[in-house]
């Protein structure tokens, strides 16, 4: 998997030495020797993640990643802040700018190429919620800026064995007001996680009696846990089985003996990320949603209408069973109601109508809103005299309903209705709804309040 790296640091010789091993393993990479240059090299250029010196002079690494967060063209690149300093304050000053990760020199060039790796895949994922998140925008849904990520209150599993260093890990994310739950094996880590959601999961590699890589891979397979993110903990000799955990999906790691602020800034980061990825998912299946359903009257659009009944009609040639009968319906002379009481009054004889549509059709049916006054519902596996049967109902149930124009004004509204059903291997859904609406075209020219069946 190539990327873009941007490589920044004030030392010629850093800058060379990382851009030399990034380039063996094929990515392409750039450098940058000030954090005043990086904005502009960012911008122009648009790598997929950052390498940061922290301690640049002048505008120093902090300063540098917080412009880059603050900029709407770059804040989505992950930045990994590196250091000389280790179990300094960096991590967590670094993390407070927005860095997305943090390494300590001397480099490690396998878990480099690691976190390289992982942050790379973080980027691709978010770049395509983003695309997700703008078509959303695009369609006029607006995201809920007022909603805030809250560290405090999020749940950690804790899986350790070893008393002593759990108390270590659930202390630390105290100290942000995570609710902690330590566990000692994977077996009573599997109770909690069906029983409570879990936003994040802290896990030893150090297990005694079971492999902990196995069980990071099976959180990893299973819906429920797949996108809960997994901050490995390891030994000093571990490192195989480390790199081994993040091709299994791990998140993030920090080793024996923990340094409590750097696992605070690390599980920081894990909690902002899924927060910013949940909250584009919700977006932009809000935008789908509404993009397949009619605001009005909570009904599936004509779009939608349309894909559904062209797999249903796949479907039943494939089959070679009984295909789908629709009903087109049409309210008659509803322009009156709009004329005489106004378009608000049309709007609640629209709904009450498509309240009775859902109340009077089989729970297996899909009713739709296919424009203005007109519906439509789709029977699958219906026969033309069933179709008709439920039609004649439908018709029947619709007059009787008292539509409420005002406290002083009911009115009965009727519809007329073509019924088409489907031959096998005969036409496509563009077909037969034109042959339900030729009916429903007669259903009106004979007097209206009637069913009609197509030819």
């Amino acid at each position: 998997m190539t990327a873009r790296i941007l490589v920044v640091d004030n030392t010629p010789d850093n800058a060379r030495t990382l851009e030399a091993k990034l380039t063996q393993e094929y990515y392409q990479v750039a450098t940058a020797f000030s954090g005043e240059d990086i904005i502009q090299r960012a911008t122009d250029w648009h790598p997929d993640l950052i390498l940061l010196d922290a301690t640049m002079p002048g505008m120093d690494g902090n300063a540098t990643c917080r412009l880059l967060k603050g900029n709407s063209a770059t804040q989505h690149i992950p930045v990994v802040m590196i250091t000389t300093l280790s179990g300094a304050r960096d991590p967590v000053t670094g993390a407070e700018g927005g860095a997305d990760d943090f390494l300590t020199r001397p480099l490690d060039d396998d878990l480099l190429f690691a976190r390289v790796r992982s942050l790379v895949r973080l980027k691709r994922l978010q770049d395509e919620w983003q695309m997700r998140d703008e078509t959303a925008q695009s369609l006029g849904i607006e995201r809920d800026t007022a909603q805030q990520i809250q560290i405090a209150g999020s749940r950690a599993l804790i899986i350790d064995d070893r008393a002593q260093d759990a108390e270590r890990i659930l202390n630390a994310l105290n100290e942000d007001g995570f609710l902690g739950t330590c566990v000692r094996s994977t077996a009573e880590a599997s109770v909690w996680l069906k029983k409570v959601h879990f936003d994040l999961i802290v896990m030893s590699l150090a297990l005694q009696d079971e492999d902990a890589l196995r069980f990071a891979s099976r959180l990893r397979s299973e819906d429920a846990t797949r996108e809960i993110p997994m901050v490995l903990v390891a030994e000093g000799g571990q490192k195989d089985r480390l790199l081994r955990g993040f091709d299994l999906g791990a998140n993030d790691y920090v080793f024996y003996p923990m340094d409590p602020l750097e696992l605070r800034a690390r599980t920081r980061n894990q909690i902002r990320r899924k927060f910013i990825q949940s909250r584009m998912r919700a977006d932009f299946d809000r935008a789908l949603e509404l993009a397949l359903i009619d605001p009005l009257t909570g009904l599936y659009n004509r779009r939608y209408l349309t894909r559904h009944l062209d797999s249903q009609l796949h479907e039943a040639d494939a089959t070679r069973t009984v295909g789908p009968s629709i009903m087109m319906i049409d309210l008659d002379d509803f322009k009156q109601v709009n004329d005489r009481w106004g378009h608000v009054a049309g709007d609640s004889v629209l709904l009450a109508i498509s309240v009775a549509l859902r109340v009077h059709v089989r729970v297996f049916d899909t009713v739709a809103r296919a424009g203005g006054e007109e519906f439509v519902v789709l029977m699958p596996g219906t026969t033309q005299e069933d179709a008709m049967n439920v039609a004649e109902r439908l018709r029947q149930a619709i007059a009787s309903i008292p539509c409420q124009i005002s406290p002083e004004v009911v009115h009965t509204q009727t519809v007329s209705i073509g019924v088409a059903s489907y031959r096998l291997g005969e036409g496509n859904s563009t077909d037969l709804l034109r042959r339900a609406d030729e009916a429903l075209y007669r259903a009106k020219q004979a007097g209206k309040n009637r069913v009609e069946l197509a030819g």
